[in-house]
């Protein structure tokens, strides 16, 4: 215990007084016998540098919360579907652009306007599937983790790595997709900024980072209002555009010259064309699962209120690429890429809004922030995807540490050093991204589904029939298109996909078994009653002299164990010889060995003799614990340091892991 009652005497016999004496209540709170809690003060740093991080870290994420506050840092319905959507719903902003281009790239302009919106309905019902699925797993698996926890529970670890695989590339690819369109749009109003664009796509996945470390609920806040402004100006760009088609027939044909720009020959005919439009407009679907993954993020009940989100993100998306790909296909519009790159959906806007109105200059900064912000569905999935897979051993632990603001700042930290790698290698190319993009998100809708499929059969609810019904289609329908898209898009990327899963599930699967190396290597049975020390040690003391903190050392060394020597090495006999006469004079019950380095070497020579001292131990003993006591000179600034304990710490980093070896900082600080 901390403090206690402290009796007084007072100026008469009998005036007594008691002084409680609470030096702990400024940095902790008593919670029972032996136990107290860590208050704010208690994690103040204690140096000028680290009060100056601390504080700059403030400035920029926030005041530290503490772990009770986790609730208040929970989303609601509106906030969640802000950031746990925003990736799906900035989807229908280049999802119908790749249909288009799927078509145009065969040949098939013309066909391209005549089936684009049949892909487009077709894409659209299988995102109905998927979700109503999801929303199943929302429910089944309240813990989050998605299709990773679909997957390990009903298929077993080999499964759920390869979904996980799939989550985490995908994940990343959403960061590097969604900023690099959100560039092309920018570029498609000001073609000015294209030059620059690999820069703003970094700078902004920079903010977007920044912006989650400082915690959910503050993302939520920074992140709502430019989704919800995207929603009501492309649902008004859709109703307007309706109107001047529908009532005032306002319908009109491809230029030959955005065709020509557009258009590349190649031999994939019928069939084949279609199957590729819907493979390149599947991307729609990309962050569905992000909510199954989140469900811990929302408020009570996390269940009901994930699925709930869940559905109304399948609507709004479902209505957004419909209606702008039927914008699209009676407006005529094909993407074009000379002489200045215009996207699909930035040429309707043009269209229904006029191409120099505020209307369309304000709908493309509302889409391009929103895309922008439609990363931030990755750092809200990833990190907790991470985390729990950290918690099962297959990730390094730290990533399952929450931050001063609550968040996984690992696991957000990574991704965005990932994605913006992947921006800057394919120089902010989202055609070039979307290859790789799909594979992954197909393959884990597949493998959850099939996960769903043997969780209704095994737990059998009411209603478990027609609940293995749905997630049977829409595992049927999924594995054709992750097949379909795989195939298609090999060439083009797809294989990166297919070779980085099983690395990932290889590293993963490396993790976990030194976790449980280690874990095996450090257990203690539960019946064992831990007794005293039953091993001899030894101390050795590194000197080199005799100062202040040597013999502070020294001292030390003599409270651990009667068998304690000082080591010398030194390559100047004479100086050796000078430091034993004066050695033997004060320190006389200290044995001091000299050890002699012709090469000039300190740290080697030191272990040498270490292992000198191990081998002439007698061979039926258990080996002694040596411990090293290393006298360490504190300097007071951080100018001083540049100028000592280079040996101590080369010392100290050489020693790390020596069998039998236990290493001791002596530190001695400066009084004034």
């Amino acid at each position: 215990m901390i403090g206690g009652r402290r009796p007084l005497q007072g100026r008469k016999p009998g005036d007594r007084r008691v002084r409680v004496e609470r030096p702990h209540a400024a940095f902790f709170r008593y919670t029972g016998p032996n136990e107290m809690t860590a208050k704010e003060a208690a994690s103040i740093p204690t140096t000028p540098g680290q009060r100056l991080l601390a504080r700059i870290r403030g400035i920029v994420l926030g005041r530290p919360l503490a772990s009770e506050e986790e609730l208040g840092e929970r989303l609601s319905k509106r906030k969640a579907l802000a950031i746990f959507s925003s990736d799906a719903i900035s989807s229908s902003a280049y999802a119908t652009e790749e249909i288009l281009r799927a078509f145009l790239l065969a040949g098939a302009a013309l066909a391209a306007f005549s089936f684009a919106l049949p892909v487009s309905i077709a894409i659209a019902v299988l995102l109905g599937i998927v979700a109503f699925s999801y929303r199943q797993v929302c429910i089944a698996y309240p813990n989050g983790g998605g299709s990773y926890s679909v997957s390990k529970e009903n298929f077993g670890r080999l499964a759920s790595l390869i979904a996980a695989s799939a989550l985490l590339i995908d994940y990343n690819l959403t960061v590097a997709v969604s900023t690099s369109s959100a560039v092309e749009q920018i570029a498609s109003a000001v073609p000015a900024l294209a030059p620059i664009s690999v820069a703003i796509a970094v700078t902004a996945i920079g903010l977007i980072t920044i912006g989650n470390l400082r915690g959910l609920r503050e993302a939520g806040n920074i992140f709502a209002v430019p989704t919800y402004l995207f929603l009501f100006s492309a649902l008004l760009m859709i109703g307007i555009g309706l109107y001047r088609i529908i009532v005032l027939g306002d319908t009109r044909a491809p230029s030959p010259e955005a065709i020509a720009s557009a258009t590349r020959t190649t031999e994939a005919v019928g069939a084949l064309i279609l199957l590729r439009a819907f493979a390149s407009g599947a991307v729609a679907l990309t962050g569905t699962e992000a909510i199954a993954t989140g469900v811990p993020a929302f408020k009570p009940p996390e269940s009901k209120n994930a699925a709930a989100t869940l559905m109304v993100m399948a609507g709004v998306l479902g209505v957004l690429f419909v209606g702008i790909t039927f914008l699209a296909t009676s407006f005529g519009v094909v993407p074009i890429e000379e002489p200045v790159k215009q996207t699909v959906i930035s040429q309707v806007a043009g269209i229904v809004f006029g191409g120099d109105s505020i209307g369309f200059y304000l709908f493309q900064a509302f889409t391009a922030l929103l895309l922008f912000l439609a990363a931030n569905t990755s750092f809200a999935a990833f990190p907790r995807l991470v985390a729990v897979l950290a918690n099962d051993g297959f990730f390094p632990r730290q990533f399952s540490l929450r931050g001063d603001r609550l968040a996984f700042s690992a696991g957000i930290v990574a991704l965005g050093l990932l994605a913006a790698s992947l921006v800057v290698i394919f120089g902010g190319d989202t055609h070039a991204l979307i290859p790789l993009y799909a594979v992954g998100v197909f393959i884990d809708f597949t493998i959850a589904q099939a996960g769903m499929v043997r969780h209704w059969y095994r737990e059998r609810p009411p209603g478990w029939r027609a609940r293995i019904a749905i997630n049977a289609v829409g595992c049927a329908a999924t594995g054709v298109v992750a097949v379909v898209v795989t195939t298609i898009k090999f060439l083009d990327g797809a294989y990166l996909v297919i070779l980085l899963i099983p690395i990932l599930v290889a590293t993963m699967l490396f993790i976990r078994r030194e976790y449980n190396a280690q874990e095996k290597e450090l257990h203690v049975r539960d019946d064992i009653v831990i007794e005293g020390p039953h091993r001899e040690q030894r101390v050795v003391v590194p000197v080199n002299g005799i100062d202040r903190a040597v013999i502070q050392a020294v001292n030390f060394g003599r409270t651990m164990s009667p068998d304690i020597r000082a080591v010398f090495v030194t390559d100047d006999p004479d100086e050796g010889d000078a430091l034993r006469r004066r050695w033997e004079r004060q320190l006389p019950t200290v044995p001091l060995v000299i050890v002699e380095s012709p090469y000039r070497a300190v740290i080697s020579p030191f272990i040498a003799y270490l292992d000198v001292l191990d081998q002439a131990w007698p061979p039926d003993k258990d080996a002694p614990i040596t411990v090293v006591v290393v006298p360490e000179f504190v300097a007071r600034h951080w100018w001083d340091r540049l100028l000592y304990n280079r040996t101590a710490r080369r010392l100290k980093a050489a020693l790390l892991g020596r069998e039998h070896t236990v290493v001791a900082d002596v530190p001695y600080r400066r009084q004034h």
